[in-house]
């Protein structure tokens, strides 16, 4: 595998082991049916527990099962998954950063030793209700909301292009608190099994087929006091959660490009054409060479990111840059390793065009290329131009 200038031989036991144990893990029970699931329009869900067993959800939590393992083994895990599917990535992804992080991070203990063990062990399967279908990149102004009654509260309003809502038990839903002075914004733990609650699949997608996609409908849906994220008020809540996923996908855009080079590789010196191997020709040379450059920088930059992540210096910003660049390169070299395949790279037996389509989702979730290109023209220039 693609390791340029030999990041991986720094690794410890511990982040080998889990490298080792994801990459198998996808050749063994990913590669062989993913085509077939993004053509159908499926997910896998055979693989949400055994991903438990394996300990892929949340593994960078402490407590509660999840054995605190260092942010580069996590980093290492969501690069592996992706190299098998954005859409296995983003079930890891959404189950560990987006619904674990928050209840460990701002839950009660009851909450915690309620929810987190068998979320661990994917037993329990949870959703991340921010996005509403008339504010995406400008979640600020949502519009569901949250009233007090007598013994808790009642939600009211939609989330949509919410990964898993068909098959959670739970979701986090975002949403104004009306009872409070200011509006602010609380989290939610809503059962889906509530009554007024619905998550309706959303069909008929052209990217991220082999993942589960919907949308949360709340009509007047009673949760009770002891459902509400205690320990954050505000848009910190939702937007710290997203930090955390935003870096996991920074490692998995690596991953997903790395399986397009790898492919792409193969097929140049497997494919022989006017007498020997296309590999042999310059142009096919130089798109191996840029593709191994980008890839290399675009680790470069994961490894930098886990450090200091670990040592708590990590900001948001920096989480914008790696996102914005690392999935813009991966989309950019995508396209480069389906060219290669030349015409059988447009079939689902080889990787770099599901790729390819995957990655259109991933350059416009968590934060749109364009949105984090203006996060960071306020870092650099202290202008914010979305206001």
């Amino acid at each position: 595998m693609l390791d340029f200038v030999q990041l991986e031989a720094d690794l410890d036991q511990e982040e080998r082991m889990i490298r080792d144990t994801a990459r198998e893990f996808v050749e063994e029970h990913v590669k062989p049916d993913v085509g077939e699931h993004f053509e159908n329009g499926t997910f896998p869900k055979e693989l949400i527990p055994k991903m438990g067993e394996m300990g892929f959800y949340a593994p960078n939590l402490e407590g509660y099962g999840s054995p605190n393992v260092s942010e580069t083994a996590y980093g290492l895990l969501m690069q592996e998954l992706e190299a098998g599917d954005s859409g296995l990535r983003s079930m890891a992804s959404v189950q560990g950063a987006l619904v674990m992080y928050p209840i460990h991070a701002y839950g009660s203990e009851e909450q915690k030793d309620e929810w987190l063990p068998e979320m661990g062990t994917g037993e329990t399967i949870g959703c991340f209700g921010l996005t509403e279908p008339e504010h995406g990149s400008n979640p600020t102004a949502m519009e569901t909301y949250a009233e007090r009654d007598d013994d808790g509260y009642v939600l009211n309003g939609s989330k949509t292009w919410i990964t898993n809502s068909p098959i959670a038990d739970v979701a986090i839903v975002w949403a104004r608190d009306r009872s409070a002075d200011d509006d602010p914004v609380r989290g939610f733990l809503v059962e889906t099994d509530r009554d007024g609650v619905s998550t309706n699949k959303i069909t008929e997608k052209l990217s991220l087929r082999a993942s589960i996609t919907g949308e949360i409908g709340l009509n007047n849906v009673r949760v009770p006091e002891e459902n509400v994220l205690p320990g954050v008020s505000g848009m910190k809540g939702p937007l710290s959660c997203l930090t955390q996923a935003r870096y996991g996908i920074a490692w998995g855009a690596v991953g997903a490009a790395r399986d397009c080079f790898e492919e792409a590789r193969q097929y140049a010196n497997d494919r022989d054409q006017f007498g020997g191997p296309i590999s042999r020709f310059q142009l096919q040379q130089r798109k191996l060479a840029e593709m191994g450059t980008q890839i290399t920088l675009a680790q470069l930059l994961a490894y930098r990111l886990a450090e200091l992540k670990e040592r708590g210096e990590m900001r948001p910003q920096h989480v914008s840059m790696a996102k914005r660049n690392n999935v813009r390169m991966a989309r950019n070299q995508s396209r480069i390793a389906r060219e290669m395949l030349g015409g059988n790279g447009i079939t689902t037996d080889y990787s770099p065009m599901r790729h390819m389509a995957n990655l259109e989702t991933v350059y416009t979730y968590e934060g749109t290329h364009d949105i984090h290109t203006l996060v960071l023209g306020e870092e650099f220039t202290g202008i914010p131009a979305y206001e």
